[in-house]
């Protein structure tokens, strides 16, 4: 048996819940979930059973007969207005008969023969059929004097009696069009995420929120409205070009000659304004770019990975989690929704493009650097280039990669420079933070990086014996050097601006 779901569309009335109990009951499902809070949307149900697809589909046909099943996203009209009634027993049934017909709900009445206006009666109600709105004002305009005070069909003015229909809508200017399957299925996902949150003592709504602003910060910060933050190092013979994208982790770039490479990705959705950034810096654009190294597989630095027409190398872990969609992959907290539905909701969002055929790096070191094992040593700009095997503290299948003889380390996530983040920027990572309770899939082993980290930082600049203070190139904020136990910037930072 499979788990199948179920958005139900309840009538706000006794019983409703217990019938369609009755009817997944009737045919063999067992509910592994259900979430109903009236706080959100008095109306709407979600369930998830365990049932075969033949026990699934007679279940579906039997809620949708007796309407109950929410197979399409029909965004409601809305409509405000005052109507005058006559000054007689009976006036608002009569009125009231009309709106039943036409299977209004109502929203707001609002009338008192004591007020300023005794004869007004103030209406606000939402339709569903479509044309029901022009039947009943057409209706309603034959036989009462009629201001129309608001009329939507968008449904903008919308409000929480129909949360979800609204939310609908909103993720639909963020991702475009979509089936309503698929924004029923992810509409699930991300009322299992509330769910989740709901009971760790979170305000469901706010998970909403944070989708929403998840998503619009991405596509606001795409095209016309992207940026950066720029920071170039001297490599010996080779050029470092950090980029700070709008959102998310840090773009490396180095070259040497003619040739490109790159240490993680950012975002997919950033990949045109990073190929344009390249060229308007003489960096040539993407095309130049022929080797990228992923430190993880978070979509902030490796999803612009499948775009790119380079070889491409990562952990095969890291490989593993991106297949498999779930940042929570190999980890102890592994069969977390939080973690799965996030990594879902970012991936589309982003624009995730998965590499088709990236090189994986050995599964086992033949050697150490301080505490962590080196799976690999590669050439990258002409340069020396160690991969060292992270604790899997912030993902399963994290690396760093350490130049010695420029005594450069390439941190991931285990090691950024706060302090140097754009408030815009902090705000961005914290949803992320809000929506899983933690980036870390293990915090104590992330504890433990950041210490070893440190501690080989410290230890190749005392073998250095020569004053040197090596590059910390986190996975956010500027590239920064370590002094006196804490990250300071390296080096000036300057604003890239995409419409200038």
């Amino acid at each position: 048996m499979q788990r199948h779901y179920f958005v139900a569309k309840m009538p706000d009335e006794p019983g409703a819940l217990h019938r369609a109990a009755e009817i997944v009951k009737r045919h063999g499902g067992n509910i592994d979930r259900i979430q109903y809070d009236k706080r959100i949307d008095p109306y709407t149900v979600f369930f998830e059973a365990r049932c075969t697809d033949q026990e699934y589909e007679a279940m579906r046909s039997e809620l949708e007969a007796i309407g109950y099943l929410q197979g399409k996203l029909v965004v409601p009209s809305f409509l405000k207005f005052n109507v005058v009634l006559p000054n007689r027993s009976g006036a608002l049934f009569d009125f009231l008969g009309h709106t039943t017909a036409a299977r209004c709900n109502i929203d707001l009445l609002d009338f008192d023969d004591r007020g300023k206006h005794p004869e007004r009666l103030t209406v606000s109600l939402t339709v569903e059929a479509a044309g029901a709105v022009d039947r009943l004002l057409g209706e309603l305009k034959s036989v009462y004097p009629i201001e129309i005070l608001e009329y939507d069909t968008t449904g903008q003015r919308l409000d929480d009696t129909v949360f979800y229909i609204r939310f609908a809508q909103e993720l639909r200017a963020i991702i475009g069009e979509a089936e309503d399957a698929f924004l029923l299925r992810l509409l699930s996902d991300i009322n299992h995420v509330a769910q989740e949150l709901m009971n760790l003592g979170s305000d469901p709504k706010q998970a909403f929120s944070d989708v929403l602003l998840s998503g619009r910060g991405l596509k606001e910060t795409s095209g016309g409205g992207f940026y950066a933050d720029l920071q170039g190092v001297r490599l010996g013979g080779a050029d470092l070009l950090c980029v700070q994208l709008p959102c998310g982790g840090n773009c490396y770039l180095l070259r040497r000659g003619t040739e490109v490479s790159m240490v993680d990705t950012g975002f997919g959705i950033y990949f045109r304004d990073l190929d344009r950034l390249m060229e308007r810096e003489g960096w040539g654009g993407m095309g130049m770019v022929r080797n990228v190294l992923i430190t993880h597989g978070d979509a902030d630095h490796s999803g612009s990975a499948g775009l790119i027409g380079a070889e491409v190398r990562m952990h095969s872990d890291t490989l593993e989690m991106i297949k498999r969609a779930d940042r929570a992959y190999g980890s102890g907290s592994e069969g977390s929704v939080l973690a799965e539905v996030y990594t879902k909701l970012i991936n589309l969002f982003s624009g995730f493009s998965v590499a088709e055929r990236p090189e994986v790096y050995p599964t086992r070191g033949t050697a150490f650097r301080g505490d962590f094992p080196v799976l690999s040593t590669l050439i990258l700009a002409g340069m020396r280039c160690e991969v060292l095997e992270g604790f899997g503290g912030h993902t399963i299948g994290q690396v760093f990669y350490f130049l010695p003889e420029e005594l450069v380390l390439f941190t991931g996530d285990s090691l950024i420079n706060f302090d140097s983040l754009t408030e815009e920027r902090k705000d961005f990572a914290t949803l992320a933070k809000n929506l899983m309770t933690s980036v870390n899939v293990d915090s104590g082993k992330a504890s433990k990086e950041r210490k070893a980290l440190l501690r080989l930082i410290e230890a190749e600049e005392s073998a250095r014996n020569d004053g040197r203070k090596c590059l910390v190139c986190g996975g956010h904020g500027a590239i920064s050097v370590l002094r006196d136990g804490k990250l300071v910037p390296h080096s000036p930072v300057r604003r890239y601006d995409a419409e200038k």
